[in-house]
């Protein structure tokens, strides 16, 4: 059986790394209700949740947009500002009162390009999360609007 693929900052990066990119951190707080981010606008910046809770959201045209996953406590919040053109895939709007960690990406990009190591270890994390958020975007869109929902086959 496989392992679970990690995609908390916690388990995924090696100590030091972890320790390098918290030094760029500050701390934010947002109200419920707030928007973080919206589809198509620019990625510049990204949050790991310390409290609360943070729900990923995708345009449907003639719907509301559909909720795809609620993120929580260590959960990164966009990952669109590693890969170019820097433009968000989702929305985000805290569902809770939200406590994070606040990033500037364009301080993390220049880190990852001065150091490899470094680099790697945030892409291969940052890649994971993706790679996660891909199959639960699939996964909550079929249950959505597909006819028989997800099915869990195929």
């Amino acid at each position: 059986m496989n392992a679970p693929v990690t995609t908390s900052m916690s388990r995924a990066l090696p100590a030091e790394h972890r320790q390098r990119l918290m030094e760029s951190a500050h701390e934010v707080a947002f109200p419920q209700g707030t928007r973080l981010f919206e589809e198509g606008g620019h990625a510049n910046r990204f949050w790991i949740v310390r409290t609360g809770t943070v729900e990923l959201d995708m345009r449907v045209p003639g719907r509301r947009p559909a909720v795809i996953e609620s993120l929580g406590h260590n959960d990164l919040v966009g990952w669109s500002w590693l890969f170019p053109p820097h433009v968000w895939h989702l929305g985000a709007e805290a569902a809770t009162p939200l406590r994070a960690y606040e990033f500037d990406a364009t301080v993390v990009r220049e880190e990852c390009r001065r150091d490899p190591d470094f680099g790697r270890s945030v892409a291969e994390w940052v890649g994971r999360v993706v790679a996660h958020r891909l199959h639960a975007a699939r996964t909550r869109l079929l249950d959505l609007y597909g006819p028989y929902g997800s099915g869990g086959t195929r």
